[in-house]
């Protein structure tokens, strides 16, 4: 699984970085100032957790738990979620997108609380780590 994580955090990297090119490039001159903004934090939050995902692949690699496979996918989710629904809305203007969004919100929090938890709670002593 963790190379998975891991080429999937770079495969979201690359087009986090692609989206962001073409949006300060192709997407300028066709949205206004507000939906130009709500596009960069799909970018932002985009590149912020494929950086996470693949930091989970390369402490599964490490050392292989639940906690990082239950963060990884949570964080997948919420990259989808998230950054997939204001793209979406910020591209096409289709509002109720919007309610959505704070689910993929959630994912993202879900995803850190879950790997802070499998760290926190983490028994030393016996080597059963979560």
């Amino acid at each position: 699984m963790s190379n998975l994580f891991i080429g999937l955090g770079a495969v979201s990297a690359f087009i986090a970085v692609s989206a962001g090119a073409f949006g300060a490039h192709g997407l300028k001159q066709l949205l206004d100032s507000e939906m130009l903004a709500v596009y960069q934090t799909a970018v932002d939050y985009q590149v912020f957790h494929s950086l996470g995902l693949i930091m989970i692949g390369i402490l599964e690699k490490i050392s292989p738990r639940h906690c990082h496979r239950v963060a990884a996918w949570a964080m997948l989710a919420g990259i989808f979620i998230f950054s997939g629904s204001l793209y979406i809305l910020s591209t096409t203007g289709i509002k109720w997108l919007g309610m959505i969004t704070p689910v993929g919100g959630l994912s993202f929090l879900a995803a850190w609380l879950i790997l802070a938890l499998g760290y926190l709670t983490a028994r030393r002593d016996t080597g059963n780590e979560s």
